[in-house]
């Protein structure tokens, strides 16, 4: 791993500003920015001083040469460090509300809501009707709230993802939104945006049951299995809507499933999402996926550690 890689590694770590890690690094903002822009390399002192940063915060000696080795080796780090992740989110209310919110913010929006955060939060914790924004974007937010809170309710005591689950997930997410709630689509669709073909839908209850049989109900629990399933998911596309927002609660439970927190997506890298994931279904390259996924993990480590 290059100077410049561990840099943002540390950045993405500590959630620390570039001005904040020049100063733990004790240089000037315009050094570290030519570094982090691999227009200059530190002294070999400074390079060392960069490592004992990586040891300090990642707990990691040797940080793996490859971006997602280093990125898998401190998240498997963290699962050590954070037991029961499930019963902290279920046990204190400012973690559980806070993945609440960003989750359900989050998803919504990369499917074209357009309440803001704040506004997602006066809907889903105020109970408040925006005379400003559209009542099925409101009552999204709000259903998607519901089927977050029975999820992890629901893991609490079963970790086995099955079809039932998955069809409960999409009533209470389409609940009052749209008639086949909770049920497989009887007709053809397309993914906008995306050459990616989709199933017919005649097989879509059959795909299904594989898709749960050789998928969800395996142990293993490594980041690229995860990856591989979410890609295989929104490619059956098994609902006439709804299929991001399931997938990605479907994502959060395996996550869970694995002693890790859920993801987290930035926004400001929905592109890179996208790309990643029809990367995966196109041409079977899961190791772009694995790696957005694991920095989205690290984002939801930081909403556990109150970071």
């Amino acid at each position: 791993m290059n100077i410049p890689q561990k840099l943002r590694l540390l950045m993405q770590i500590t959630g620390l500003t570039q001005t904040k890690l020049a100063q733990e690094l004790g240089v000037s903002f315009v050094s570290l920015n030519r570094w982090l822009n691999n227009k200059a390399v530190p002294r070999a002192g400074m390079q060392k001083r960069i490592d004992a940063l990586c040891l300090k915060y990642a707990e990691i000696k040797d940080i793996p040469d490859k971006p997602l080795d280093a990125k898998m080796a401190i998240l498997w780090l963290k699962k050590k460090q954070n037991k029961n992740l499930l019963n902290m989110i279920l046990k204190y209310p400012d973690i559980h509300d806070q993945f609440v919110l960003v989750l359900t913010y989050t998803s919504n929006t990369i499917e074209g809501s357009t309440l803001t955060k704040e506004e997602t939060a006066a809907v889903l914790f105020d109970n408040v009707t925006l005379p400003n924004r559209t009542l099925v974007e409101q009552m999204e937010a709000k259903n998607h709230q519901a089927a977050l809170r029975f999820l992890f309710k629901y893991l609490q005591n079963n970790r086995k993802i099955n079809e039932g689950l998955i069809l409960k997930l999409h009533s209470i997410l389409m609940n009052g939104i749209r008639d086949d709630a909770g049920i497989y689509r009887s007709h053809a669709v397309r993914i906008v945006g995306a050459n990616v073909p989709t199933a017919n839908y005649l097989k879509v209850p059959t795909l299904m049951k594989k898709f749960v049989n050789e998928a969800c109900r395996s142990k293993k629990k490594t980041m690229e299995y995860i990856a591989k399933t979410h890609a295989q998911f929104e490619q059956i596309h098994p609902f006439s809507d709804g299929n991001g927002r399931i997938g990605r609660l479907i994502m959060h439970a395996m996550l869970l499933c694995a002693g890790l927190p859920p993801a987290v997506i930035d926004l400001k890298k929905k592109r890179r999402y996208y790309a990643a994931l029809q990367k995966a279904q196109l041409e079977s390259d899961i190791p772009p996926l694995e790696e957005f996924l694991c920095d989205s993990v690290l984002e939801g480590f930081k909403i556990l550690e109150r970071s």
